[in-house]
């Protein structure tokens, strides 16, 4: 009796442990795919040209917007990578397993027999979701640190740049010279990470119960492409094959 008392407070234990891993994993996924909308809003001020990107970056470092938040920032995408990464297979052969899971879970119903009366089974999109969010997850953890860390070298440091700061010159010249590739790849996982995310929050929490899945899949899908083509027109902005379409809001009265 004894023992199971024991072991019945121990799954307990282990019960709460995991909840709150959940809400820690939960509530710094949130923050993280919040900020980062808006801070791909922010950079949209390069739309209107160098003038007012420079004025905005200018504005929320002047203020002491700009160095608190990266600090924060940073400590938010190490909690999540810590607390989320507690899903992503360890393991080689679990990981080789999990490969070999969402190559089935593709080929699905492809291999169907002409003609024949059985139906074709169905990819679980969940799980295939769930797939993609570990996979894209992996790619924010390299390139998403790499991201912050230079952020904080320019907002912090004069490292780059002819002051301290987030400038238009250094930032065009920097995706200019190579790192719209990484940019890219960073955009479309961080973009599907989060709207899928955010999806399976929902679901998680309960939204599914005056929401359905089909529904919330639709909110996911609309967020995910509308923030992607915003990213992919401020990318092609920054690396100079587009002009900034709304310059002329900022531009000179002619007198």
């Amino acid at each position: 009796m004894t023992e199971a008392i024991k072991s019945a407070a121990e799954r307990a234990r282990e019960a709460r442990k995991q909840l709150y891993f959940e809400l820690a994993s939960g509530a710094s996924g949130l923050a993280l795919a919040l900020f980062m909308w808006g801070h791909m809003i922010l950079v949209g001020s390069i739309l209107t040209g160098e003038r007012g990107f420079n004025w905005l970056a200018g504005m929320l470092e002047d203020y002491y917007i700009a160095q608190p938040t990266v600090v924060v920032i940073f400590a938010l995408f190490l909690v999540h990578a810590v607390f989320a990464s507690r899903k992503i297979p360890a393991q080689l052969a679990q990981r080789r397993q999990m490969l070999q899971l969402g190559r089935g879970l593709s080929r699905s119903g492809r291999d169907t027999p002409a003609g024949s009366s059985s139906e074709a089974f169905q990819p679980h999109l969940e799980s295939l979701l769930w797939i993609w969010q570990v996979r894209t997850g992996m790619v924010i953890l390299v390139l998403g640190s790499f991201h912050v860390i230079l952020l904080g070298i320019d907002v912090l440091t004069p490292l780059f740049g002819e002051r301290t700061g987030i400038e238009a010159l250094s930032s065009v010249a920097r995706v200019k010279a190579g790192l719209w590739l990484p940019y890219a790849i960073l955009l479309i996982s961080v973009e599907f990470h989060a709207g899928v995310g955010l999806y399976r929050l929902a679901v998680k929490w309960g939204a599914g119960s005056f929401l359905s899945r089909p529904g919330l899949h639709i909110i996911e899908r609309v967020l995910l492409w509308f923030f992607l083509g915003l990213g992919v027109v401020l990318l092609l902005v920054l690396a100079e094959v587009l002009p900034p379409p709304l310059a002329f809001l900022l531009s000179a009265p002619v007198t």
